[in-house]
Formats: structure tokens, sequence, C-alpha cells
């Protein structure tokens, strides 16, 4: 009895992980090997190019996931958390960055990095659908009419849904995944009957012979190869839920397995049948499964691509709190799941984007075209973060280090110049999609830190603060002020111009600062800082990590244990509201401070994003030139 209470709960969180991580992965049988050899570089289907191949692809699972994911770069999480934003806070702290100037370059290709995810979002759900889709016109050309208008309405209910959350349905997920596994593998078989030799394309030796063979050729086709293993970064975006050893086990005992014989199957029937290279994951079932394959094809695509989603809404709130993004509405679906967010702002644009996409491409293989780019060059970016996170954190010596970038950076980097070869194909979309959204990142980030530096120099020290006051004649009314300000320096403006213009002050003044660590999350001792400047007057610091969303409530909870006692419906909050005036000074490009200024001005509310009640807030407007 004891024995199952202690294996269920470990069964039980490997197969959540199988559905929610490995989802990504798990589609790319839909249309993998069939861009190989039926795509817009598709290569000749003779035995030897079918078994180079596929020895390609087996070797590609093999090296790129089970032994680069899932040994190297899942050790390198911050703290548990993964992501390309989460691993350039862990390679390269603040004070990494205010030392060497390297590091800014990095830090860059970190930024870049993250960026191309938000592409990569949107490309996920069009590609996964559409291809499960397609198999209806498989089974019959009555449905190829209709194959967009299908994948399009699929689209809406799956982005309509994201309000609702995913905590609801989570649980089903990894069974439909486990399901999904099996049948593939099963399908796999069935193709191995046919053609048994095929199990031969496991020799390296094919691999090599393929490219002695076909030359540049051969080269450009590992750019459908690489498609077998774009989930990998998805799986290390989403480790945080799960920890290591759930996703280790869901990849080795199920994933792989089930991948590595669809794999083996779909090049059996290749092999006896070229002409199946058109669709061989759907030709290698038998007719009377090919609707509920179809069926399951889709619930399958539909969880890839809610991972992704989740994803980018993961990283769209790191981005805020690391500063790199402007605060947009974040709204938590489940109060037990720190992890289940909505980002309407983001959902709604990813939507628009995908089904551009779709309907722009028309199909999944034009789609691949545009798919594997993105992440072939986020994963180079992976493997030097993650080699620096090495030296600085594992304390490797420079050969282990010079072994590890040697044989992962020049296998990131054949899949990268092989991508390149996308690029007029559709491979720019990701590209332009990552460059917006870096020009967005960096003009936020530098934007930021010059208007706090304009509004440093509107502020004065606290001594003069309290020496100005001190002879001012002021009126004291009940209550508790509030003061937001971003720094935890200093009086800020908002407190400044209340005593100016009202001539009042509270029975308690708060003045509230919010900092966000390059960590994911602060434990809840951590969490406030209360600091007594005088009978009146409270300096209150609040720290969050990048993976947690600040709310009022929790800060003044924090605050009680800490001995200063705030009654939330007798407080008054005093909010900055700043107005920015691109001009001439130095700084940015006046083009970057126009930018900044709408950003700025479109940025979510300080009421919704701290849950402040917003008949209790006072904002006071400031014009600032930067």
């Amino acid at each position: 009895m004891s024995t199952d209470k202690k294996i269920t709960p470990t069964h039980a969180l490997t197969l959540t992980a199988l559905g929610i991580v490995l989802g990504d992965i798990g589609t790319s049988p839909l249309y993998a090997l069939r861009e190989a050899f039926h795509g817009p570089h598709s290569i000749p289907t003779t035995p030897e190019n079918i078994f180079g191949v596929l020895s390609l692809i087996i070797w590609a699972l093999l090296l790129t996931i089970s032994v680069k994911y899932l040994f190297f770069v899942l050790k390198a999480n911050n703290k548990g958390e993964g992501g390309v934003l989460a691993l350039t806070a862990l390679a390269l702290p603040p004070r990494v960055l205010a030392r060497h100037k390297w590091s800014q370059i990095l830090l860059y290709l970190g930024l870049f990095g993250s960026a191309l995810l938000f592409g990569d979002g949107a490309i996920t759900p069009a590609i996964s659908i559409l291809s499960a889709v397609e198999g209806l016109k498989i089974a019959t050309p009555f449905f190829e009419p209709y194959i967009i208008p299908i994948t399009i309405g699929i689209l809406v209910l799956l982005f309509s849904f994201q309000r609702y959350g995913t905590a609801k349905i989570g649980s089903v997920f990894g069974p439909i995944i486990f399901a999904w596994f099996v049948i593939i593998g099963s399908l796999g078989i069935y193709g191995i009957i046919l053609h048994p030799n095929i199990l031969h394309a496991l020799n390296p030796g094919y691999a090599l012979n393929y490219f002695l063979q076909n030359g540049f050729n051969g080269f450009v086709a590992l750019g459908a190869v690489f498609l077998v293993v774009t989930g990998g970064e998805a799986l290390y975006a989403d480790m945080g839920h799960f920890g290591i050893k759930p996703i280790q086990r869901a990849w080795f005992f199920i994933a792989l397995p089930g991948l590595l014989l669809n794999y083996f199957g779909q090049g059996a029937l290749i092999l006896n049948n070229p002409l199946a290279a058109e669709n061989p994951f759907y030709l290698l079932a038998p007719d009377w499964a090919l609707y509920f394959l179809v069926a399951i094809a889709t619930l399958a695509a539909i969880i890839a691509s809610q991972a992704l989603i989740s994803g980018v809404f993961s990283l769209t709130r790191q981005a805020v709190q690391l500063g790199y993004f402007p605060r947009v509405r974040i709204i938590h679906t489940a109060s037990h799941e720190i992890g289940q967010i909505y980002i309407p702002s983001i959902n709604w644009t990813l939507f628009l984007l995908t089904a551009w996409l779709v309907i722009g491409f028309q199909s999944s293989s034009a789609l691949a075209a545009a798919y594997g780019i993105a992440i072939s060059l986020t994963m180079v970016i992976v493997t030097v973060l993650v080699a620096l996170v090495a030296y600085r954190k594992w304390i490797w010596g420079w050969p282990s280090i010079i072994a590890f970038l040697g044989v992962f950076l020049s296998i990131d980097l054949l899949f990268l110049t092989a991508n390149l070869a996308k690029i007029t194909d559709g491979g720019w979309f990701p590209i332009v999609v990552a460059s917006f959204i870096f020009v967005l990142m960096t003009t936020w980030k530098n934007g930021r830190k010059l208007l706090s530096q304009k509004l440093k120099l509107k502020s004065i020290s606290v001594d003069n603060f309290f020496q100005r006051i001190k002879n001012e004649p002021l009126t004291q009314i009940a209550g508790t002020a509030i003061f937001m300000s971003s720094s935890n320096e200093g009086a800020p403006p908002a407190l400044l111009h209340n005593v100016k213009h009202n001539k009042v002050l509270h029975a308690q003044n708060v003045i509230l600062t919010v900092l966000y660590e390059d960590v994911p999350r602060i434990a809840k001792a951590d969490r406030v800082e209360v600091t007594e400047m005088n009978s009146q007057f409270f300096r209150l610091v609040s720290k969050y990590g990048f993976m947690e969303s600040p709310d009022i409530n929790d800060i003044l909870a924090c605050s009680e244990k800490k001995g200063l006692k705030i009654t939330l419906s007798e407080s008054t909050f005093f909010l900055g509201r700043e107005t920015i005036i691109p001009s001439s000074e130095p700084g940015m490009a006046l083009w970057r401070e126009h930018l900044f200024a709408f950003m700025s001005k479109n940025s979510a509310r300080p009421t919704a994003y701290f849950n402040i009640p917003p008949e209790q807030v006072m904002e006071v407007g400031i014009q600032i030139e930067i």
C-alpha cells in the first residue's frame, strides 16, 4: 500500500510533463520526414537517401534532444526555471554585465533568442494544426476545399479558450499525448514490418554516406531534418512546472521510443512505395483508421500549440519583470497554480499572426519553409549561454567547454546554415517578428533607464524633504498615503507634488518600491523590507522574481509581518503618471524616443497591474523630456 502511494505521484507528474512539455516535439512526425522528400527542398526517394535522411533524423534526436537538452541544457536552469530569458539572467547577472563589455553582446543575443519564441509561438499552432487537419484530404478529396476554414475555426476556439486557462483540462493533456505516442509508435511498427531492414538506418555511417553522395543538396535537406527537434526549446522553456527527472522519464520511456518507431515506419513505407512521400504519416495508417487518426492528431496539435502559447505568456511576464517590456494586463486563471496566466493583448496578437500564416501559406508544407530557422538560431544562442554557465557556475575547465562547444555548436550551426536556405520561402517571418520584438525590448529597457535618470533629478533626498516640511504648515489627516516609486532612494516626485500643491500630510506615509530580481521567485520571508524613517514615514521595498506577478494585498500582508500595518481600505495611493516628450537631448534616436513614448502611453495602468483598487488612487501627472 505504501509503495503505491510513493509511485503514483511520480507517475502522475511524468504523465503531466509528457502532455505539457513534449507535445510540440511529439507532433513533428506529421510533417518532418515528408518535407525531406516532398517539400520545396526535397531530395529523390532513392534507398540511399531514405536511409541517410532517416539516420540523420535518429541521430539528431539522440544528440540534440537526448544528450544536449536532457543532460546539459536542463541542468542550466535558473532555480528550476528554463527558457532563453531565464538562462540569460542566470548566465549574465547584473554584476557581470557591469564588469565585462563583451557581456552586452551576449545579453543582446539572449534577448534576440527570447524574441524568436514570439514568432515560433505563431508558427507552431499554424503548422501543427494545419498538418493534422490535412489528413482529411488523404481520407477523401471532399474535404480539400475546407482544410483552411476548418483550421481557422480550430484556431479561433483554441485562442478563445485561453481566457479560461488550462487548469481544468490540463490533467487530460498527459493521457492524450501518451495515447498519441502509443498510436504513432504502433503505426511505426506496422511500417517496420513492411521493410525490417529499415532498422539499419540506426548506423550513423548512412548519415555520413548521405553527405558524401549529395554534397550541397544533401546539406540543404538538413533544414527538413531539423524539424524533428524543433520542440527542444519548448521542452526547456516549460521545465519549471515539473523539474528535470519527470521530463527525462517522459522522454526516454515514452516519447523517444514512439518517435523513433514512427520515423522508422515512415521510412520503411517510402522505401516500399516512394509515392507515399506525399504524406507518409497518414499513408502509414489503414484507411479505416484515418478519421480517428486525424482526430487524435488534431488534439495532439492543439496541446502542442497550447504549450507554445503558454510559453509566450510566461516569456512576456518574464520580460516585463526584468524591465524589457511595458506592463501588460495579466490575468491569473488558477489561484492554486502560479504558472496559469492569460495575457489578452498577446493572445490575440498571436491569433492574428497565426491566422495570417495559415491563410497566407495555405499548406503545412509551405509553412515548414518558415519553420525551423527561429529555433535553430535560438539553439545556437542557448548552446553559447550554457557554455558560459558551465564556465561560471559549474566551474568547467577550458578543455571541457571547448569539447562541449565543438560538438553541439557545430551541430547547431550546421542546422542554422541549412535553414538559412528557407529565408526566401518564408523563413523571413520569424526573423522579422523577432527583430521587431527585440527593438521593442531594447527600446523599453533603455527608455526606462533614461526616464529613471530624469526622475532622479526631480527628486530630493529624504533628509532634505523632512527639512523642507518641518517649517511648512501642512494639514494633518487620518489614514495612510502610499507613494509608489520606481527608486528605493530619495523622495518620489508624487510625494513632492502632493505636499506642494495639496498641503496635506497623512498620519502614516509609505514610500513603496517594487523591485524585480533576476531569479524566478522570492521567498515570502524575503518579500518585503521595512525601514522606519521617522514616526510618520516608512520606506517599503518589495521584491519579486521574474516568474511572479506583484499584488498589493500580498505586499501589505507581508509588511504586516514585518511590523508595518497598513489597512488597504483606509489607504490612498499616489502614482506618478509620466508623459514622455521626445527631444533632441542626448539619449536614444528620436524615432526610438517616439516609440518609447507610445509604449509608455499604452502600458497597463498600475492599478490593474498591482491589483490596486482604482477608487483609492490619485495620479500625479509629470511631463518628462528625454
